[in-house]
């Protein structure tokens, strides 16, 4: 196909595309699962094994596209290249942006080129292509971005979480793009690692319920997918946010209780939920890679947990197999280890080696051409599903609500509901709108800083990338309160020692100082950090200020925690702002002069200690001290923690019995008033005790958690039920067990006792 025929049968797509939308309507796509399955069936018949080994390939959207002669240089798809791909091998899928975030013009026009190529294919299946839109389409210059997962975890808005999924399917399915690689469904156990950020935080319920609200989000209810739904990709199975050595890809050691207690809840959830796709650990487990590990990718997710989707691995994990964990000794036998596990489409990603492998292993009679066919009825199922047979050109009924105000509200209101404040002693927040403020900070005239990693680049660093009209802090606090009230001394580095001359110098004007700390935008390998400290040059920074006697405000842009012990006891305000996205900036200064109360809570205990890294849910020896007492847990923040500009008091915890049986349902109910003199956002948090288990229980697990809003004054009796799967655990066989004994439940600081039978 040459360039100009492309050219030319985009124009005939535009007017087949305006046919098309008429047909959605007229039910087109109100397909069951049992007529896809004969038409799957029927398509499969007719597949050469190339054609089969095709579907399960996936390549970069680089494989198919002209080198470009700069980095500022328009991407272009190379028509030869493509032709090649798609008629020669017959691929499946591409996936991936070009350096930068493309606009939705050009979006649509790739996206109708590939389709198109695909089209004059022997058996014109089409192409699934698939995008990381993991805080929104933020690979589209004009798409709506959203405050990262760890920040959304914030919320404790599983409601929220939906919507926002929503609104990301829809954009991203109006670029043509019917697959998002999200929501990450790792429980993040170690703050080291660079995704941190990425993910629903530290605790397995907790992710779980955010997990869900995202896929349903994505992918609806219905069995075969509206036009403006996407297939969700829970990644990545299993294991991948607790590494060792905190470095990203690097080995876990993770006992099969632990597995089951922490980190497959998540996933067992979202499969419950109807999960299309996941993505795997791109790491190993116990010495096994996970892409070659048939016992989780067979055993446990297919056989157990009854996944029947895609498994897609990541990028380029089956060439690593060979090159990076060396468990096979060629690309042909890492093919052959990943395909046997249970791998059903390669992320190969720049050429179309895995199909050639996989052919000649079929051939050489090394994998039955049935496992291949097993794989390849599970693509073709997910394409049906998706639409795609019947329409795979973007929809362009779906173009006029890109950047809608619906999905910019949702974002405002997202970083909203996410500003998490740590500290306020003496109420120095909020601030009065007369004050003379002082910013400074890596953060404070950055939107990288506000936004983090995947935004309109892999890394997010580019600032050129970024719209015009995205605020800094510093720009949105000077519109809000008046420029002449707002000085600014300009940032250093993320780790390079600023004029701190210039900084005491400038404060002699100030009333208050807001320091802006803020970590270098960074993910996967690129994000490995050594150590946990806030950069030294930025503690300085603070400690300046400090000196000054003027109140300190720290405000916190960072991807996880980083430790503050030395410079948190003379700082007088501390807010978590996270990574909040596009309208991040106007949060945090809304927040900061009291135009909005944080209600946010930590998703993840915050660390006192960069080599104390406990998680809440820790086990009671854990608390043992050098004195034989019982303080050793002393993080600098606990999860769950989070203030408000008003105060609310618990009140009457009481149980509606204190002995139940494995088959009864009991109802614990505690009252809530705002005490304080303005409204505000409470989120109550249940938390269970097992005083006594045959494994040792954690000191506390959250149960479940409730959002409620009250007046000055108002009062709200709140409930929480349990049942025998609230007070299960993995037992001594790895299985889940309900054992009678004494159990707690607290919420705030009451507790209650009662006894299973």
């Amino acid at each position: 196909m040459r360039l100009n025929k492309i050219r030319k049968t985009n124009r005939l797509a535009g007017s087949l595309l305006a046919g098309l939308l008429s047909l959605r309507g007229a039910g087109l796509f109100a397909e069951d699962l049992e007529s896809i399955d004969s038409r799957v069936e029927a398509l499969l018949r007719k597949m050469t094994l190339e054609e089969k080994a095709g579907q399960m390939t996936q390549l970069t959207l680089q494989a198919v596209s002209s080198q470009p002669e700069s980095v500022s240089s328009r991407h272009r798809l190379d028509p030869g290249k493509l032709e090649s791909m798609l008629s020669g091998y017959s691929i499946g899928s591409i996936l991936n942006v070009w350096d930068a975030a493309f606009t939705q013009e050009h979006w649509r026009e790739v996206i109708t080129a590939i389709q198109l190529a695909a089209t004059n294919t022997r058996l014109r299946i089409p192409v699934l292509y698939g995008i990381d839109a993991v805080h929104g389409h933020h690979y589209l210059r004009n798409g709506t971005v959203y405050p990262h997962n760890l920040g959304l975890a914030a919320t404790w808005n599983p409601d929220l979480v939906r919507k926002i999924y929503e609104l990301t399917a829809l954009e991203t399915r109006a670029t043509g793009i019917p697959w998002n690689f999200a929501p990450v469904l790792d429980v993040a156990r170690q703050p080291l690692w660079s995704r941190f950020f990425e993910t629903f935080g530290e605790d397995s319920y907790l992710v779980s319920v955010m997990g869900v609200a995202a896929i349903k989000g994505q992918q609806g209810e219905g069995e075969v997918l509206q036009h403006h739904r996407v297939a969700a990709c829970a990644k990545h199975f299993i294991g991948y946010g607790f590494p060792r050595s905190g470095k990203d890809r690097t080995p876990a050691w993770i006992p099969e209780r632990m597995l089951r207690d922490i980190f497959l809840p998540p996933f067992q959830a979202a499969i419950d939920a109807g999960l299309l796709t996941v993505m795997i650990n791109s790491g190993e487990i116990n010495g096994i890679p996970v892409h070659a590990n048939p016992k989780l990718l067979t055993g446990l997710l297919r056989d157990e947990l009854g996944f029947e989707g895609v498994a897609v691995s990541d990028w380029e994990d089956i060439i690593k197999l060979h090159s990076v964990h060396r468990v096979a000794e060629s690309e042909r036998d890492a093919v052959k280890q990943a395909v046997l596990a249970g791998i059903d489409m390669s992320m190969t990603p720049y050429t179309p080696s895995f199909h050639e492998h996989l052919v000649a292993l079929v051939r050489g009679g090394e994998i039955p051409e049935s496992r291949v066919d097993l794989s390849v009825r599970r693509i073709l199922k997910l394409k049906f599903r998706l639409g795609l047979f019947d329409d795979p050109f973007p929809d362009q009924g779906l173009a006029d609500r890109i950047g809608s105000l619906e999905a910019r509200e949702t974002s405002r209101t997202a970083a909203r509901e996410s500003m998490t404040l740590l500290k306020n002693e003496a109420g120095i927040l909020p601030l009065s709108k007369q004050a003379r403020v002082l910013v400074t900070g890596p953060g404070a005239d950055s939107l990288p800083a506000l936004h983090g990693a995947w935004t309109y680049t892999w890394q997010g660093n580019e600032e050129s990338f970024y719209p015009k009209d995205t605020k800094t802090i510093v720009q949105a606090m000077r519109e809000s309160i008046g420029a002449v009230q707002v000085d600014y001394v300009p940032r250093s580095g993320y780790s390079d020692v600023q004029d701190m001359n210039l900084v005491l110098e400038r404060s002699r004007n100030s009333d208050v100082i807001v320091v802006v700390a803020a970590e270098k935008p960074s993910v996967e390998q690129p994000g490995i950090i050594v150590d946990l400290d806030l950069p030294s040059a930025q503690q300085q920074l603070v400690r300046v200020a400090q000196s000054t006697g003027k109140p300190v405000v720290l405000v916190l842009l960072e991807d996880r925690p980083r430790i503050l012990r030395e410079i948190e006891r003379d700082t007088g305000a501390i807010l978590m702002a996270y990574r909040p996205g596009m309208f991040g900036a106007q949060t945090v200064v809304d927040v900061l002069f009291g135009d909005w109360n944080p209600s946010g809570k930590l998703p993840f205990t915050y660390p006192r200690y960069g080599a104390s890294l406990e998680p809440y849910d820790h086990k009671a020896s854990e608390r043992q001290d050098l004195a034989y007492a019982w303080t050793a847990f002393d993080p600098q923040w606990p999860f769950g923690h989070g203030l408000s500009y008003t105060r609310f008091e618990y009140r009457e915890l009481s149980l509606d019995k204190t002995v139940m049986n494995e088959d009864q349902e009991l109802t614990a109910s505690v009252t809530i008033k705002n005490i304080g003199n303005r409204r505000g956002t409470e989120i109550v948090q249940w938390y269970l005790s097992d005083l006594y288990a045959s494994i040792t229980p954690a000191v506390k697990k959250l149960k479940g958690f409730t959002r409620i809003e009250l007046d000055p004054g108002e009062t709200r009796r709140v409930e929480f039920k349990l049942d025998r799967t609230t007070l299960s655990f993995i037992g001594l066989d790895n299985r889940a067990v309900l054992e009678p004994g004494q159990f707690e439940i607290a919420a705030g600081p009451l507790k209650a006792g009662f006894i299973l039978k």
